[in-house]
């Protein structure tokens, strides 16, 4: 019989079950590893035997249960109020503390949660025709996204160089009468550094503005890590002045993509992060969160997981990550030439080069050629540039591996020298303006860099070293130009 499926999504005839999932996996062969403690960011392994296969099969039992009316479906609003009360007793909500009347919902992701922190405020006052929100410079991008898409200003913090903190000067300098938001990290993403939370939400709560910990990355992990003696200082709902936390269980809780909780420290609070609309002939509409139809499945696996793992296994994994980021630490201390940008306070350890001759963008490269896939950080307003390393369970049993390919890497990367791009291309790069790009000239930058249509270069140094001499508006056209060609329909 004459095969018509072809290879696009949608064939002439139906494909057997059974080859759909030998191409998905063929496709999944090209993918960076998500399981085995070698990929440093997107995903969060904790190396527990069987944990897959029971967030599989949970996802599976509520996949197709719709959070659109909890009505009808109560098991997945009951798994759902489960999850906030888990979180927010973690992060020092819920009855007999000082903030007893916690609430929140359930996001598809941090960017999510962040998107609606700052719905709620802007919406909390309808008085103000240009609200504002302050977030320090090392606050996750996903805050610039929210302003963007809210159309609500955005005062950036600097931060210092040597703490990565903002100052609480700057931040209480930055407030204005038409500041609906103030922001602080515990952590910040790109360091792992915990801002001066206290500080800060008083600063705030003079002002008589909202709080937001952007807690999405460390969260989960803090806690733990207080209680196994680590000087975590107070960033949660028993700092007063706090008025919302994110925390993100599809990091640190090692439930599967995508699940975070927004909680606010009562029910007025969160109300203007809620939509409802009855002026039109359907159903009433009511959305606590952006989506409306929204797959049970993901709260399901993240319900299994955090009732299978328990606090003792969730203890225990971050003893284990602890000691992992401990040994991931000694291993760039090792390295002449490396340095840590700062000394791991949660679950990141993010160094830099101090020698000119040790290019971080080859360095980087040469990594993955040896199979440990980390995350460069462009150098940003007098910071250097830097490698970022998320930190799992996972990674424990490869730490013993790392720092020798580490050196191994450092000591190619120095000997290969760093990346050299052609003068007039440089100054092409520091001279144009995102408005100057033309289809043409785009084109020619990719093809220089080897960027084609649906498909990325294997070594990437030459296409950081020409974003880093970007100013950073051109920076960001050139990203959106490039994955743009990388996302191409395939017919």
């Amino acid at each position: 019989m004459t095969d018509t499926a072809g290879t696009g999504a949608l064939p002439v005839e139906g494909v057997p079950a059974a080859r759909v999932l030998d191409e998905i996996r063929a496709l999944r062969a090209g993918d960076r590893p998500t399981h085995g403690g070698r990929l440093f960011a997107y995903v969060y392994d904790p190396g527990v035997a069987g944990l897959d296969e029971l967030a599989q099969a949970a996802y599976a039992e509520s996949a197709h249960v719709n959070g659109l009316d909890p009505t009808a479906f109560p098991s997945l609003l009951a798994m759902e109020n489960a999850l906030v009360g888990a979180a927010a007793r973690l992060l020092g909500g819920g009855p007999g503390t000082s903030a007893p009347d916690v609430v929140g919902s359930v996001t598809s992701g941090g960017t999510e949660s962040l998107i609606l922190a700052v719905k709620a405020a802007r919406d909390a006052r309808p008085d103000l025709a240009e609200p504002r929100i302050v977030v320090p410079v090392s606050g996750h991008a996903a805050f610039a996204k929210a302003a963007h898409y809210l159309r609500v200003a955005l005062d950036p913090v600097p931060v210092d160089p040597v703490t990565l903190r903002p100052a609480v000067a700057d931040v209480a300098a930055a407030i204005r009468p038409e500041t609906v938001l103030v922001v602080a990290s515990a952590p910040s993403y790109a360091h792992g550094v915990i801002d001066p939370v206290a500080e800060i939400a008083a600063v705030a709560a003079a002002a008589g503005v909202r709080c937001h910990v952007d807690a999405c990355f460390g969260g989960w992990t803090l806690p733990w890590l207080r209680r196994l003696g680590a000087p975590v200082p107070p960033f949660d709902f028993a700092v007063p002045g706090v008025t919302s936390i994110s925390v993100d269980l599809h990091k640190y809780a090692y439930a599967p993509k995508g699940v975070s909780v927004l909680l606010h420290r009562d029910p007025g609070l969160r109300a203007p992060q809620f939509f409802a609309y009855a002026d039109w002939p359907g159903y009433t509409m009511v959305n606590p969160v952006i989506a409306s139809t929204r797959s049970g499945g993901p709260i399901a696996a993240a319900y299994a997981t955090l009732r299978h793992l328990g606090e003792d296994g969730y203890l225990r994994l971050a003893a284990v990550t602890r000691d992992a980021v401990a040994g991931l630490a000694d291993a760039v201390r090792a390295v002449d030439g490396l340095r840590l940008l700062a000394e791991p306070e949660s679950t990141v350890v993010c160094f830099t080069a101090d020698d000119p001759a040790l290019d971080l963008f080859v360095l980087v490269d040469e990594l993955t050629a040896r199979g440990w896939h980390t995350q460069p950080q462009l150098a940003y307003a007098g910071l250097p540039a830097s490698v970022h390393l998320t930190v799992t369970a996972a990674v424990a049993p490869r730490v013993a591996e790392f720092g020798p390919a580490l050196a191994e890497a450092a000591a190619t990367a120095r000997a290969a020298g760093p990346v050299v791009l052609p003068p007039e291309l440089l100054a092409l790069a520091g001279s144009l303006t995102p408005e100057a790009l033309t289809p043409d000239l785009i084109a020619g930058l990719a093809a220089g860099l080897g960027l084609g249509a649906g498909a990325a270069p294997d070594r990437m140094a030459a296409v950081n070293t020409l974003l880093q001499a970007a100013p950073v508006r051109l920076r960001e056209r050139l990203l959106v130009e490039f994955v743009g060609l990388l996302q191409r329909p395939t017919w």
